[in-house]
């Protein structure tokens, strides 16, 4: 799934990916992502530190969280800051990708595509008679089982008095 990832990134991006360097190194920056949301949405993340201590790497990631969060990624699936940049949980990270590719193929983007499509509403209409076409009817769930009873029915051996 990492590489999934990592292919789609770059794809969308349209930057190559130095792939010597492991998943969380590449990614731990923040800068990628910067790329790859405004990729997705152009102008979501203004500013995006190259250098700087790691408070200001950190701040790329959430600038990144809070421009996927408003491009529609639900808030559970997307990742903390310490799951990334700690290292703490890449396995989240790999799935909050995942989750983005998923919703940037829902948004009707044009480019690469990440995992499966969401599946689309399918509403059904009722008429008033089809509704109630069914009201006479007892499902077996309801509990019936055409009169069967459990008389006679000895379960083990037959209670006995010996002298």
């Amino acid at each position: 799934m990492k590489k999934e990832a990592l292919d789609w990134i770059e794809a969308v991006t349209k930057d190559p990916i130095d792939r010597k360097q492991t998943f969380e190194k590449l990614l731990k920056d923040g800068q990628v992502l910067c790329k790859l949301i405004n990729a997705l949405a152009p102008g979501s993340v203004k500013r995006v530190a190259t250098k700087g201590s790691n408070f200001q790497l950190m701040e790329n990631i959430a600038a990144y969280q809070k421009a996927v969060k408003k491009y529609g990624v639900p808030q559970e699936e997307i990742f903390q800051t310490a799951d990334l940049f700690e290292a703490r949980n890449i396995k989240q990270v790999v799935l909050h990708i995942h989750a983005l590719g998923r919703i940037a193929q829902d948004k009707g983007f044009a480019g690469p595509v990440l995992g499966p499509k969401m599946a689309d509403a399918n509403v059904r209409e009722f008429t008033e008679e089809q509704l109630r076409a069914d009201q006479g009817h007892v499902g077996l769930q309801a509990g019936y089982a055409g009169g069967a009873s459990q008389a006679g029915i000895n379960i083990g051996k037959p209670r006995s008095i010996l002298d």
